[in-house]
């Protein structure tokens, strides 16, 4: 469904009240019809009709006020009679009903009711905790409930506890007697006035940090007037005792004087601090307003009201980067909105009323009202002030004229664009359509700027285009129905996505949907994340079983991308619908993000088993720590004997962390030869000492014999006598001689001269005579022992022939002692041998005789340079003489 449709339906309904009768539309009613659809609206109002509401407040500004909603909550008490806290930004409005007071029943119960801005109930509870101070709402739009006792309760908009913190021992001793809930660049903070007149303040609510002010001098009584501050980052305290202002920083308290006030001040007796903490205005009891900076530095102008009776409140009302600056102030019937003007604004006020300071204006609601007061921005009063001459207002009546097919349309059209202001005037209607509350001046407005972009050759869509979307999106917020009441710009400053985090956290999900599909957001940023949203919030829903619920929510939202079925399960967790959420998790496609919450959940092994499918190792050994840690050492171990994939990774961690778990994992599962293989390595990684070794090596042995691996028991019992000898051998002949290998032993017997040593050990071991007589021939040769290598060649025929000793004398660059062997070499290696000492022409003779056709290509290779040339021709001609036969 597309956002005018339903926007157009969201009308309908409004159009009819509870009871299902028509509800009246216009002024004075509350109800607007939907601004993007094509319902039948009302006429467009006159010009000289649309400034009937304004009023000048000197020269050169004009104030106006405007009704947004009618309101219909049916309170049961005045205003006067509760305490009451309304948010910034078209936010809601609380009161708590019945608060404790002298006159009242000790036994009726206080009421907490939540409204949205247009009057619809959000929420109503009985207040069943201490007495309330103050109430107020944070930047969150969670309202911060301030106690008696210093606790300050956080409710969500729907009426659903949060959290609580305390304001810390001090303030529980003196009890509270005022309260201030401020925003800041951080977040939002809460200050505190004890009953020992000493303030405390945290500047965000959400990162608690208490700040214990500095002490007033000689302060007695409690203040006349106070607030707080925000200069350089830091929160102040600006308090009034008698004539006198003090500012409280966190390190001292220093007197501050106003420049420039009026004498004869007795008392201050109430103050307001701008909305973006910039400007200060001083109520005095002489009835003068005095208007400056927030440091105190700089006078802005000064008012007398000749009104001594202190006002029930006073608030800034300017607009962002307006020169003008007013104050607004309230008594019981009156309403003034005074600034650097001799004369005043005065509105009389039927009713209780409550003023909301906003960034560009003040809002005012009583029992039947709701409305707007702000300085009428630049370009609405360019274009509507009577007998403009402001591009604008030519191009607007051109523009009506053209509808009327009437030829001044031309006219209005040539004069702007003799001038050449056909692009300013443009730029002032979008500008003002952005300004403009009724849905058909803003139409009115953009037609105008439409008309006049069909004469311009390159003016850029994109303010117009965006101007549109903006005013579909506020009108469609603004709606009695969703009670959201933002200025353009209100909007800005928020944000986009603020604003659908606030239709969020009203549950308006389609609407934000809407918003989102219209505005074409990336998913991940809009539709995605509002999905996830109702999701978090479908769990809350305890009256629709498990099953209804995972699946409604799986139908919903699918593979949506940005979408985390963890984070949701995880909620639905902390509403304690465990199953739910493991129901949930099986949408999750990622392991990662399902192995985590079911640790949580204490659904160890489900999550082993995910841990596993998802094939990521390190996922797997995080779960085996978390049940290692959670079960007994039985229970573990059987867990892991129906899961082969982790008891193989839980080895791999154990030999390297481990090695006590491993050998009881191999003796539960009677692995022996395993077993075995672990306590030969540990004979080698943490035994010492030879007896402690064997001993190692002992049970190693049993262990393979368990095994019916005797192979590597014999060759374990092997390495025992090994060890024992190398042990011998060391005491008898010194040297190092432990951990070395067999053939390494017996080439160190050898190289020691202990010829008779290494035959006997080669005899016990079996070493076959070809790898001791290699060993022996590298052995001699290292040592350069020719004359006992040539007597070991002597003293039997040779088992490994006679050209490994030619190759290793020509290793060791030895060729007169090589010569000798290579005419020992047997005639199948004869020619490589002679060959190696560089006898290349006997070679020749050798391969000749053999008639070795591969033996004769190989001495032809090496036959280089003049020297060889008579045997290479002597090769040729053997080979010629062997083709002719």
């Amino acid at each position: 469904m597309q956002l005018p449709t339903v926007l157009m339906a969201v009308a309908a309904a409004s159009a009819r009240d509870p009871g299902g009768r028509k509800r009246k539309c216009g002024p004075g009613t509350g109800v607007r019809r939907c601004p993007l659809s094509a319902a039948q609206q009302p006429p467009a109002p006159a010009m000289d009709c649309y400034t009937a509401n304004w009023n000048p407040l000197g020269d050169s500004a004009f104030y106006r006020k405007y009704e947004l909603y009618s309101m219909d909550w049916s309170l049961k008490e005045e205003l006067r009679d509760c305490l009451v806290a309304a948010a910034p930004y078209g936010g809601p409005i609380a009161l708590l009903r019945n608060p404790w007071r002298k006159e009242k029943a000790a036994s009726v119960r206080p009421v907490l009711e939540i409204y949205s801005a247009s009057g619809m109930p959000l929420a109503s509870l009985l207040w069943k905790s201490g007495p309330v101070v103050s109430l107020g709402w944070s930047a969150e739009e969670e309202l911060l409930c301030v106690q008696e006792d210093g606790v300050v309760l956080v409710y969500g908009l729907h009426g659903d506890f949060r959290r609580h913190f305390s304001m810390g021992n001090e303030v529980l001793q003196n009890r509270v007697l005022d309260a201030r809930i401020f925003h800041t660049e951080f977040g939002s903070g809460v200050a505190i006035l004890t009953g020992a007149h000493r303030f405390t303040l945290s500047a965000n609510v959400g990162d608690l940090k208490l700040r214990r002010m500095p002490e007033v001098p000689g302060l007695q009584t409690a203040p006349s007037c106070w607030t707080t501050l925000c200069q350089d980052r830091v929160a102040h305290i600006l308090l009034a005792v008698g004539p006198d202002l003090y500012l409280l920083d966190h390190a001292a308290c220093s007197a501050v004087t106003p420049p420039g006030l009026a004498p004869g001040v007795s008392s201050f007796l109430q103050m307001a601090v701008s909305f973006t903490y910039r400007h200060l205005a001083l109520f005095t009891d002489t009835g003068y307003i005095w208007m400056g900076t927030a440091s105190l530095k700089e006078k802005l102008c000064e008012f007398n009201c000749n009104i001594r009776a202190p006002p029930k409140q006073m608030v800034w009302c300017s607009r962002p980067r307006s020169k003008e600056k007013a104050v607004v102030v309230a008594w019981e019937r009156r309403l003034m909105v005074v600034g650097d003007a001799p004369e005043s604004i005065q509105f009389v006020l039927d009713e209780d009323s409550y003023l909301v300071p906003e960034l560009d204006g003040v809002r005012i609601f009583s029992r039947s009202t709701h409305e707007f007061l702000h300085e009428v921005p630049v370009a609405s009063e360019e274009i509507f002030k009577i007998a403009s001459m402001a591009p604008g207002a030519l191009l607007l009546e051109a523009q009506k004229e053209y509808e009327k097919e009437s030829q001044k349309a031309d006219e209005y059209l040539r004069e702007i664009q003799e001038l050449g202001q056909l692009t300013q005037a443009v730029q002032q209607c979008i500008e003002a359509a952005g300004h403009e509350h009724q849905p058909d001046m803003q139409k009115s407005l953009l037609r105008a700027a439409s008309f006049g972009k069909c004469f311009l050759d390159r003016f850029p869509p994109d303010s117009f285009v965006r101007m549109c979307q903006d005013l579909r999106v506020l009108n469609a917020v603004r709606d009695y129905h969703i009670g959201i009441p933002l200025t353009y710009s209100q909007y800005k400053q928020l944000t986009i996505q603020v604003l659908l985090d606030r239709l969020v956290l009203r549950r308006l999900y389609p609407l934000a949907i809407q918003i989102c599909e219209y505005l074409r957001l990336p998913e991940v940023q809009g539709v995605s994340r509002i999905l996830a949203h109702w999701a978090c919030y479908k769990v809350q829903q305890k009256d629709v079983s498990d099953e209804d619920v995972a699946r409604a929510i799986n139908q919903k939202l699918g593979d949506t991308p940005g979408v985390s079925y963890s984070d949701i399960a995880a909620r639905a967790y902390g509403c304690g619908r465990t199953e739910l959420a493991i129901k949930l998790l099986e949408y999750e496609p990622r392991s990662g993000e399902q192995v985590p919450l079911l640790l949580k959940m204490k659904r160890s092994k489900l999550a082993l088993s995910k841990a596993i499918e998802s094939g990521d190792t390190d996922l797997v050994f995080t779960v085996l720590l978390h049940l290692k840690n959670e079960l007994n050492r039985g229970d573990f171990f059987m867990t892991l004997r129906n899961q082969p994939m982790a008891l193989s990774l839980y080895r791999q961690f154990c030999k390297h962390q481990e090695l006590e778990t491993l050998k009881d994992l191999y003796n539960q599962d009677d692995n022996h030869q395993e077993l075995g293989s672990f306590h030969i390595r540990a004979s080698y990684a943490a035994q010492e000492r030879i007896e402690g070794r064997v001993t190692a090596l002992q049970t190693a042995v049993d262990a393979f014999y368990k095994a019916k691996n005797e192979f590597a028991a014999k060759a374990t019992e092997d390495q025992m006598r090994l060890l024992r000898l190398q042990r011998r051998l060391e005491d008898e002949l010194g040297g190092q001689f432990l951990d070395l290998s067999l053939h390494d032993t017996v080439t160190t017997l050898i190289l020691g001269g202990h010829n008779k040593r290494a035959e006997q050990l080669a005899r016990d071991f079996r070493i076959p005579d070809k790898r001791l007589w290699w060993l022996k021939l590298t052995a001699l040769a290292d040592l350069e022992d020719w004359e006992e290598l040539e007597k070991f060649s002597k003293s039997k025929k040779s088992p490994i022939g006679y050209l490994p000793f030619v190759e290793i004398c020509m290793k060791q660059h030895n060729k007169y002692e090589a010569k000798k062997y290579a005419s020992r070499v047997g005639p199948e290696q004869k020619v490589k041998a002679l060959l190696l000492v560089g006898d290349v022409a006997q070679a020749a003779d050798v391969a000749i005789e053999r008639r070795n056709e591969a033996e004769l290509s190989l001495v032809l290779s090496h036959c280089t340079g003049a020297t060889d040339g008579a045997t290479a021709d002597k090769i040729q001609r053997a080979r010629a003489q062997a083709q002719k036969k």
